[in-house]
């Protein structure tokens, strides 16, 4: 399974969100300037979280955006269920319920495709953003304190 740019850069707002929307709502531009993401295609993943319920705009001078529910019960597999639909790494239809597979009756392939399916699920429902967040915060905390700016990485020869 390979997630589109939709996921990526969705789940990277909400993290940025989570950091910023403590004390009042944050607005399209500081988050697309912070994780450099088009405004516009920013604006369109917004829109989409909102209809899920996962974030909700302010509207006004100091409008923007904050979380539609604490971080801790957005799963990142609500995210990307949002932004991708679907998380199977594989369409089996002799895993579906309806039976369209002639098939399934032999097919032992299909128990394959349900283990990495079910361990996707079990992955992206188990994590949490909150746990995201506070990585982050962990992060940039400890990239703060040697110095250099939290975004610049030191290289070595």
């Amino acid at each position: 399974m390979k997630l589109s740019t939709r996921a990526r850069y969705g789940l990277r707002a909400l993290i940025d969100l989570g950091l910023y929307c403590q004390n009042e709502a944050v607005s399209i531009q500081s988050i697309a300037g912070r994780q450099n993401i088009s405004e516009s295609y920013l604006e369109q993943l917004m829109a989409k979280l909102k209809k899920a319920g996962l974030v909700e705009s302010i509207r006004g001078a100091c409008g923007g955006y904050r979380l539609g529910r604490p971080a801790e019960e957005i799963s990142v597999g609500d995210v990307l269920r949002v932004l991708e639909g679907g998380l199977e790494a594989v369409d089996c239809p002799g895993n579906g319920s309806e039976g369209d597979c002639d098939g399934a009756d032999l097919c032992v392939a299909k128990y394959v495709w349900k283990r990495i399916n079910d361990s996707i699920t079990n992955a992206v429902d188990t994590l949490s953003l909150y746990e995201l967040i506070e990585e982050s915060r962990r992060i940039q905390k400890s990239s703060s304190t040697d110095g250099k700016h939290p975004g610049c990485r030191s290289v070595t020869k």
